[in-house]
């Protein structure tokens, strides 16, 4: 089982405040404005254009980092069920990573948290991100089982569970993050597996064992 990061596994109020901080805009209103962005199905990015047409992602990235107030996260960000979830996924004998669409630097911090995995990527460590399918398909690279044996857990359709499905894995959705409440849960069905937590996986994989 391979793991999404944000919004998936960390809870992502304090990287979006950080941002809403950095640009002296409230809080409320940066998240209002996100979630319109989202609904119009822009790229989240979008929202900071909204307050400054001239906005240079990168650039004041940089600059946050050089400040010291860049994005980071640590084991105080991880929703309340990560750790249990994934200690009892170990438990049950089931392999288990993280890859998702971060920076090289996240890679650190996801170690800080202590989650017993096997598997830490970013996107800008792999050179690729997601929704390309080859993300997909170095997750199968690096992961020692088949496609159709691995399922990816995310909270977004497009980012996740489609290009996932494409690239021959299983794909689960779990329900929370902006994606999850401003757009529709998988109306098609698409995911393999959708949960409103992830304490729900170690009960669909026992039960999946037991149809087997």
């Amino acid at each position: 089982m391979v793991f999404d990061v944000g919004e998936t596994l960390v809870d992502e109020t304090s990287v979006w405040a950080g941002w809403a901080d950095w640009m002296g805009v409230p809080r409320h209103t940066f998240s209002a404005v996100q979630g319109a962005v989202l609904a119009r199905g822009q790229h989240l990015w979008e929202t900071f254009r909204v307050f400054r047409p001239d906005f240079d992602v990168r650039a004041e990235a940089a600059k946050r980092e050089a400040a010291g107030v860049g994005d980071r996260f640590g084991p105080e960000d991880l929703y309340g069920d990560v750790r249990g979830c994934i200690e009892e996924l170990r438990e049950m004998g089931v392999w288990v990573g993280i890859a998702g669409n971060q920076p090289v630097r996240a890679e650190g911090d996801l170690r800080r948290c202590g989650l017993p995995v096997e598997l830490i990527a970013t996107s800008e460590g792999w050179g690729v991100k997601k929704p390309d399918v080859a993300f997909f398909e170095r997750v199968v690279a690096e992961v020692p089982y088949e496609a159709g044996e691995i399922l990816y857990v995310g909270d977004r359709l497009d980012n996740d569970v489609v290009p996932a499905r494409k690239a021959g894995l299983k794909a689960a959705l779990v329900r929370r993050g902006a994606w999850a409440h401003v757009n529709a849960f998988d109306p098609e069905g698409i995911a393999d597996v959708r949960v409103e937590g992830l304490g729900e996986l170690p009960g669909w994989v026992a039960a999946t064992r037991t149809r087997a």
